[in-house]
């Protein structure tokens, strides 16, 4: 049994980031998976009923886990409080990840949805932050382990050792 992987649809070459581009990474380890129908390709903002383009967003005061406990807000650029969208984003992500039965999800990093090791510090300044976006978080949160676009190797060496232990054979070698 091949485990199942959600990745962020912008990675995968379709123009749905808030700027309508797309944030290609699909190397031949990710060509491969999908030929054998492991990838669940998902845009949260995108399934949430954002639009694209769209108004950057970052997270204020906060990081994704603080969001989704309404300790925190994400904000447009141009001021508007748009927690309400990127939070049902999060949650839509976990529905699929999990309907799907994903073990890992492939997000794009810095984005107050997607990133998983950054994200903008809320100052739309281009200043980034440790931190997770709400869905990466949410996920994580959920037993589903994340992994940004920049680690990409650390992605196939978790799907190699879960599916040496899930397999009785390999597991002997």
């Amino acid at each position: 049994m091949h485990s199942k992987i959600l990745v962020s649809a912008c990675l995968m070459g379709f123009k749905v980031r808030y700027n309508g581009s797309e944030k290609a990474a699909l190397q031949h380890i990710l060509a491969r998976w999908q030929q054998e129908q492991r990838l669940v390709i998902h845009c949260p903002e995108l399934a949430a009923g954002l639009s694209i383009p769209r108004a950057a967003a970052e997270i204020r005061d906060g990081n994704g886990h603080d969001v989704m406990r309404d300790a925190a807000r994400i904000v447009e650029d141009n001021g508007e409080d748009v927690t309400a969208h990127y939070q049902l984003a999060a949650w839509l992500a976990l529905k699929t990840a999990l309907t799907e039965d994903c073990c890992a999800a492939l997000l794009t990093d810095g984005s107050p949805t997607c990133g998983n090791q950054v994200i903008y510090d809320g100052t739309f300044n281009g200043v980034q932050q440790p931190g997770m976006g709400v869905a990466a978080a949410l996920l994580e949160a959920n037993g589903i382990r994340v992994f940004s676009h920049q680690q990409i190797p650390q992605l196939v060496t978790f799907i190699e050792e879960r599916e040496r232990i899930d397999d009785p054979m390999q597991a002997r070698l």
